[in-house]
């Protein structure tokens, strides 16, 4: 690319080189100001770049605006970015006269007869496949963003070095926007919002275990309800499976040879036994109990299951990243001829369901892995019914090589939220595979056995993180079908506190959860409490209100509504909860 053109920053792959240069102009600079620093690796992620570095010095944020001042001075110094290349034998020699023992080892990596090659900017020089940008100095806008801690290839057993993170962008507006929609992603995080709604706690006697509290129970609670609704009038069935079944179900279903790694197990009366991962098996077993006809499809079954995975330490995160949680799962078992309109059935179910949050989405298509179960000719159909399927809706979609479950392919929906972000929630899994191991049949209209076509999905994904992104998305304002305390009723004084009884009787046989604050504090500081509780209405009750019979009422979303008659905002709540307004 030249250096006066307009960048493409949409264009993964320029996004990549841009950012790939940027994580080199850090490192140049680390080394300027810390010339012992030893380089590891510095490869463009998802929103950045990073660069782990074997350093004495301990990184702070003080540093940052020192390492940024000195990336400024590369990035005015336009050094052109030359590549070359050298024999194994020379690149070792190049980095062990650098002083590079981590370079020294990616080079011992390669094959004997490789060519190996570098990218020199200025005095610097780094061990790169590449690509890159023409010249440092279309690098115009750039942040050091934070430190962490990284084992080097991340083995525990080897040294833990300093990542340093990072970003970059065309230009300065950019930047700021991204900045400014991670300041909103903090002020945002469930986490810290879940702390001050009291919504789950997860303490160090179960780090990626958490515990619901009467309030997030709430929320799930509503959730699992409207699940259930939603699933009966699409004609779906509920069952339960046990958390724990022996170790011979998991190696007839895959799992023992494709998921051990992520398994928890145990021992019961010599018998060896997993906590499971997934809900299939027992849905398997479940299918299994009985012989049905072809007149019995399509048969839906749902399971709000509990699920055990084991996640490493570093990459739990709040509800986002856990060792436990529940998945809305079903399994729908089909006549081929059935497939296209079940696909689309799931489908339709999530556009609903997300739609109803005020979820945009996108769906990914993606395709077999290397560790897979099947032929290439199930693959094929299997991959051919799901884009067939999703074509017909019109619905648009991306194709994810080589992403798919080891037991088939799946459509996966990536929910968009508020602040822009993607997460990854619904999947359709199409499985040619669990039904043939667990010898699945039914009768078809010959009088012969068939093996039924089997749809594994879910929409949530995870009750859990989904309450997770919900908190996010709504940054803890959630609508008010959902709102652990829709309204609480504040007084000025104990002089209220009769009205205010009646008014909390009233709502309450209304079906809404309310709450009375009668304490003898400053009405401001019982406001600020409520508002940093995120209830969805405040009611100021003084000697205005008890006279009038009425309340001051404030929306935690759209501020100040003004009195009302009880009998009015009563009905407005039950017609916002009704609707399921967001």
């Amino acid at each position: 690319m030249m250096a006066k053109e307009k960048i493409n920053f949409e264009d993964e792959q320029i996004r990549t080189a841009f950012r790939h240069t940027a994580s080199h102009i850090m490192a140049q600079a680390v080394k300027k100001l810390w010339p012992d620093a030893k380089l590891a690796i510095g490869p463009a992620i998802e929103n950045g770049f990073y660069y782990d570095f074997d350093l004495e010095h301990k990184f702070t944020e003080e540093d940052f605006p020192k390492i940024q001042k000195e990336m400024k001075k590369i990035v005015q110094a336009n050094y052109k970015l030359e590549r070359f290349e050298l024999s194994r034998k020379e690149a070792v020699a190049l980095m062990e006269e650098k002083g590079e023992p981590y370079k020294v080892e990616l080079i011992g990596d390669l094959a004997e007869d490789a060519v190996i090659s570098f990218y020199q900017q200025g005095d610097f020089v780094d061990l790169c496949a590449g690509p890159h940008m023409e010249s440092t100095g279309q690098i115009k806008a750039f942040k050091v963003m934070s430190v962490a801690g990284a084992y080097w290839r991340g083995n525990s057993d080897n040294k833990m070095l300093q990542r340093l993170y990072a970003t970059a962008f065309p230009t300065q507006e950019e930047l700021d926007e991204y900045i400014a929609r991670m300041e909103e992603a903090k002020l945002r995080d469930h986490r810290r919002i879940g702390k001050e709604m009291d919504l789950f706690a997860i303490y160090e006697e179960g780090p990626g275990f958490p515990f619901f509290l009467p309030k997030g129970m709430i929320i799930r609670n509503e959730l699992e309800a409207y699940w259930r609704q939603e699933h009966r009038k699409r004609g779906y069935e509920e069952i339960k499976t046990p958390l724990i079944l022996n170790e011979q179900l998991w190696r007839t279903s895959g799992h023992w040879d494709h998921y051990k790694d992520n398994m928890y197990f145990t021992q019961i009366d010599g018998e060896d036994y997993a906590i499971k991962p997934m809900n299939c098996p027992g849905a398997m077993l479940a299918y299994k109990r009985k012989m049905y006809s072809y007149r019995d499809f399509p048969m839906r079954v749902g399971e709000l299951g509990q699920v055990h995975r084991h996640e490493l330490s570093g990459a739990l995160h709040g509800l986002m990243r856990v060792r436990t949680f529940t998945q809305d799962d079903a399994h729908i078992f089909m006549l081929p001829e059935q497939v296209n309109d079940e696909i689309i059935g799931v489908a339709k179910l999530c556009d609903d369901v997300y739609k109803m949050f005020g979820f945009e989405y996108h769906v990914e298509l993606s395709t077999r892995p290397e560790d897979s179960m099947g032929t290439d000719e199930e693959w094929q159909m299997a991959e051919n019914a799901l884009r067939s399927a999703i074509e017909e809706m019109g619905v648009p979609f991306v194709v994810n090589e080589g992403d798919g479950a080891f037991y088939g392919p799946k459509l996966d929906f990536h929910l968009k939220d508020s602040i822009g972000r993607t997460w990854q929630c619904g999947t359709i899994q199409l499985d040619l595979q669990m039904p043939q191991r667990f010898d699945l049949t039914y009768v078809g209209s010959d009088g012969e056995k068939h093996r039924p076509i089997m749809i594994h999905r879910v929409v949530f994904g995870s009750i859990e993180r989904f309450i997770g992104i919900l908190t996010e998305h709504f940054a803890g304002k959630f609508p008010l079908w959902l709102a652990p305390v829709q309204v609480r009723l504040l007084t000025v004084t104990e002089k209220f506190v009769p009205y205010a009884e009646e008014v909390l009787k009233r709502l309450e046989e209304a079906g809404i959860r309310a709450e009375l604050d009668a304490r003898n504090e400053k009405i401001g500081y019982k406001l600020r409490e409520a508002r940093n509780e995120r209830v969805s209405y405040l009611c100021v009750i003084g000697e205005r209100e008890a006279e009038a019979g009425a309340l001051t009422v404030r929306s935690a979303k759209v501020g100040e509504l003004g009195e009302m008659s009880v009998s009015e905002f009563v009905e407005k709540l039950i017609e916002e909860i009704k609707t399921k307004a967001v």
